[in-house]
């Protein structure tokens, strides 16, 4: 049986992706230092073998490549917080980049010569067109964003000069939990909509708060593009048979190509938990376009996917009834 390895398997959206592995009939080996991942949820849920410790050990990685029959490497272990990549950005050039560098060379002495990346739309920085192509520029506007594009010109480089094929992956708004409630998203801290909306609804928080109502959108709130963690996790099994069945290096954005503002997830969400959610309405936050929606053509046309979740209600269910058991209501 091919076995994958699966960086930041333990987190969000490694943890679904696992699911998704196992389902199409893969073994898979978690490496996750735990800094956010979960490692209850690796052994009462994934069940499969969990190595705890860091990317960027290259005398860990070497054992690993030599104990298992390690066929492709699924990478999601980055650091993700805008906010934070800002204020200490050495912290997110040494783990998203270095470790990622030391990660590729421990393949390239391994043998293994495929790599699904997880990347983001904000190696795109400020949108000049919308829903935003593959071959938008990029021009990332934080040291986040600045750290994946650098990984993929490595992957680049590592491609021209080692053959070393890649899928990369251009998230917009992962949101959602698993539908039979498996899985779901837990950050510390945790900084996004969804998550915070039904953190509200639990009594966990005060209020939500809305940055700037006076975007230029039908309603004067940020629209963004949300995609349901388990279409992107089946976007990762699909993009992993391309590689394996010799596709060549290819970019891809996930996203639903629609998008939905601020206020109509909270008014959805309400709906949805049928609880009252306290809103307080702050200034805008700088460098938040007011939209940011993706086009996922490409990845609809070479890779045969589609969304089965693409309905904002279906996304707040699932995520709705993961909080609620996740914290014991």
């Amino acid at each position: 049986m091919s076995t994958i390895l699966v960086t930041g398997g333990a987190g969000y959206i490694g943890s679904h992706t696992v699911l998704a592995l196992q389902k199409a009939g893969y073994s898979v080996v978690i490496l996750d230092n735990l800094v956010y991942g979960h490692q209850d949820l690796v052994e009462k849920v994934l069940q499969v073998e969990l190595v705890k410790g860091d990317v960027g050990d290259r005398a860990l990685l070497d054992q690993i490549f030599a104990k298992y029959n390690i066929q492709a490497v699924i990478h999601f272990a980055a650091y993700a917080y805008v906010g934070e990549s800002v204020s200490h950005p050495g912290k997110y050039y040494r783990n998203n980049l270095v470790n990622t560098l030391t990660l590729l060379e421990a393949m390239l002495q391994a043998g293994v010569k495929n790599i699904v990346f997880s990347s983001t739309c904000a190696t795109y920085g400020v949108p000049q067109q919308i829903p935003i192509p593959e071959n938008h520029p990029q021009n990332p506007i934080n040291p986040y964003g600045a750290t994946k594009l650098m990984v993929e010109r490595l992957l680049s480089d590592f491609d021209q000069a080692y053959d070393l094929r890649s899928v990369r992956f251009r998230y917009f708004n992962a949101a959602g939990a698993d539908p039979q409630g498996r899985l779901g998203e837990d950050h510390d801290p945790e900084t996004h909509l969804i998550p915070l909306i039904f953190l509200t609804a639990l009594g966990r928080r005060d209020h939500i708060s809305i940055f700037g109502t006076d975007y230029d959108t039908p309603d004067g709130t940020c629209i963004r593009d949300y995609i349901h963690v388990s279409d992107l996790a089946q976007a990762h099994v699909q993009g992993l048979d391309y590689l394996i069945k010799g596709g060549k290096t290819e970019i891809f954005n996930l996203g639903n190509g629609s998008g939905f503002s601020v206020q109509e997830v909270i008014d959805a969400a309400k709906t949805v938990t049928g609880r009252p959610i306290k809103v307080v309405q702050e200034n805008r936050r700088p460098g938040d376009p007011p939209v940011l929606v993706g086009s996922a053509d490409k990845a609809r046309e070479i890779l045969a996917w589609k969304p089965d979740y693409s309905k904002l209600e279906i996304i707040l269910e699932h995520a709705w009834h993961w909080h609620q058991r996740r914290h014991n209501e």
